[in-house]
């Protein structure tokens, strides 16, 4: 008669799956911060995309009726028809003024100070100035000017 010989299953040791999860850890410490980086430059990027969207409609919204929304109309002019304004063709924008993309409503000054108007995101922190993610984004600059 043959004899059945079992074998002692290896498995992993303490200290091999102490060494992965220091590899795996250094990985994530290394990788992690550079991919939170990119979240701040695309909001950024996406608030400039949003702005130029509102840029193309108020010069719709002029060409149609002579002049821009004043500031006290706002954004929302390109929605709804203001009292008093002849031609109005609207909505201009298929779907609700968009806030930005940290979640805040966009500022618009007409006349503005940079130009026949200002429209403006305050970025992350949603207060005037800043740097990095907390920088302004504007309809006068390109966001690679900052």
């Amino acid at each position: 008669m043959r004899q059945i010989q079992f074998r002692k299953q290896d498995g992993f040791t303490l200290i091999e799956l102490l060494i992965v999860m220091i590899i795996l850890g250094l990985l994530a410490a290394l990788v992690v911060p550079r991919m939170f980086g990119k979240v701040g430059s695309s909001r950024q990027k996406a608030a400039k995309t949003q702005i130029s969207i509102l840029e193309t409609a108020l010069d719709t919204y002029r060409l149609d009726t002579g002049k821009y929304p004043s500031t006290e109309q706002g954004l929302q002019a390109l929605r709804s028809k203001p009292d008093n304004v002849k031609n109005w063709d609207g909505p201009y924008l298929s779907k609700d003024i968009p806030k930005d993309p940290w979640g805040h409503p966009y500022k618009y000054k007409c006349p503005g100070e940079h130009g026949d108007y200002d429209i403006i995101s305050y970025g992350a922190d949603g207060v005037e100035g800043g740097e990095g993610e907390n920088a302004d984004i504007v309809n006068w600059k390109d966001v690679k000017d900052k």
